[in-house]
């Protein structure tokens, strides 16, 4: 079942990895991002493809909902500091 942002689906398709046509992309990144990328791709033992394909289905998400009204924060709890994130 979807929520009108297509939450639900993003969290099953992550689970379940169906299997759909593939297309090719060639990236060309700097040598930081690339070491961004290749962190933390090391750090949750996925290729940099899932973190690419994973970072994609995130900024969706985030981008629906903001695109229909809401805002998103990321809160410091010790600090009591909340920041809105902003989307490109």
């Amino acid at each position: 079942m979807l929520d009108k942002y297509g939450v639900a689906y993003i969290i099953i398709f992550m689970k379940n990895q169906v299997k759909v046509k593939q297309k090719t992309l060639t990236l060309n990144l700097p040598e930081d991002e690339m070491s961004l990328l290749e962190s933390l791709a090391e750090q949750k033992g996925v290729s940099k493809t899932a973190v690419l394909k994973s970072a994609i289905k995130l900024y969706y998400v985030l981008s629906l909902r903001i695109t229909n009204g809401e805002k998103i924060f990321s809160e410091d709890v010790e600090k009591g500091e909340k920041a809105e994130l902003l989307l490109l």
